[in-house]
């Protein structure tokens, strides 16, 4: 992450200040359909995202603890916090990693993969929603000049 203090102060337009309000205000308006989403099949918006960070990764739809704590800005104790109650209720797996024995990947159950794929249709549905909008706040922000 950038430090913020590494950066200038440059004051910016007022219109930029409205666009970054805008910005800011539809990124919240999508956590927050995440986190209602989540909520009506049971489960808190940070294991979805843990559901999103096992099926996102390319390697055989797997991840370590380490690598999930890493995905998702979490300590370690945290992940495995989370961990547990996916698995005690039945979302993800661990098993030990056959080539290092000292790692534990998670993989999604069969039932952990039909709530992960209603969310993420859902998900999915939002964003193509939203998409134009935040088209629109990308490309304000990617120009040079503003």
């Amino acid at each position: 992450m950038t430090d913020v203090s590494d950066r200038g102060a440059e004051t910016l337009d007022p219109s930029e200040y409205q666009m970054l309000a805008a910005f800011r205000y539809t990124l919240r308006r999508f956590l927050s359909f995440s986190e209602t989403a989540a909520a009506e099949v049971g489960l808190a918006a940070q294991q979805y995202q843990a559901l999103l960070a096992i099926k996102g990764r390319n390697r055989h739809d797997s991840v370590t603890i380490n690598e999930l704590a890493q995905l998702l800005l979490i300590k370690h104790n945290s992940a495995v916090g989370l961990v547990d109650r996916l698995e005690a209720e039945g979302l993800v797996k661990r098993s030990v990693d056959p080539a290092d024995r000292r790692k534990v990947n998670l993989r999604l159950t069969a039932r952990g993969a039909r709530v992960f794929e209603r969310l993420a249709s859902a998900h999915r549905e939002e964003l193509r929603r939203i998409g134009p909008e935040l088209a629109e706040f990308l490309d304000y922000f990617s120009k040079d000049e503003k």
